[in-house]
């Protein structure tokens, strides 16, 4: 587990609450000018585009330091410019330095971090962060299909659910940035026994800022 000596460009997308993992999938509507010309440069390259959050909202608003590249696996070209696209992680990366382009979208240089895809839990982890998923669930009203749950690799199951839970941006980029599928199983469990009930005073919006 660690950073790789490979050093890559890549055109990101950033994008507040929205996080990929490798071999997980991203469904994203494009139709900003910028972004809609990030994907159509990506599609004449490398049909990669890497994902990042920003820190704060703004224009040029600095990065995080840690997101993940995404290949373009299905696209759907609109009549008006827009695409719908489906995006594959491939790889997490750390990002070294931002570029100065002429590009309307930004750039960045980075290395890609070499993620082992063949980790999994112990018995007692995957039984902890069940139990703890349950709860949670119960808790915020979701409906959930236990058997397929079940049924999903450890890290299928890890990684998805961080991908998708209703958290803020900072656990959201704490939970991408831990290194092991072990720990990132452990602060997942810490994060659903910390937010577990939900908060009346803000309309249950699970959120560490």
């Amino acid at each position: 587990m660690g950073a790789s000596d490979t050093y890559t460009r890549l055109s990101i997308f950033p994008l507040a609450g929205a996080v990929l993992y490798p071999g997980l999938q991203l469904p994203l509507h494009i139709f900003e000018p910028r972004y809609r010309a990030l994907v159509s440069d990506s599609l004449a390259r490398d049909r990669r585009i890497a994902m990042i959050q920003p820190q704060a909202g703004g224009e040029g608003a600095p990065l995080f330091r840690v997101g993940c590249v995404g290949k373009i696996a299905d696209v759907e070209a609109l009549e008006d410019g827009r695409y719908n696209l489906v995006l594959e992680g491939i790889s997490r990366f750390r990002m070294i330095r931002e570029l100065e382009v002429t590009t309307p979208f930004r750039q960045i240089e980075a290395e890609l971090i070499a993620d082992d895809m063949d980790e999994v839990l112990s018995g007692i982890e995957r039984a902890s962060f069940e139990r703890e998923s349950r709860k949670f669930a119960d808790a915020q009203g979701y409906s959930v299909d236990w058997d397929s749950v079940g049924r999903l690799d450890d890290m299928s199951l890890i990684n998805g659910v961080s991908q998708i839970a209703p958290f803020d941006t900072a656990a959201k980029q704490a939970l991408l940035e831990v290194d092991t599928l072990a720990e990132r199983c452990e602060l997942l469990v810490q994060l659903m026994q910390f937010f577990g009930k939900r908060d009346s005073d803000d309309g249950g919006r699970v959120t560490l800022q």
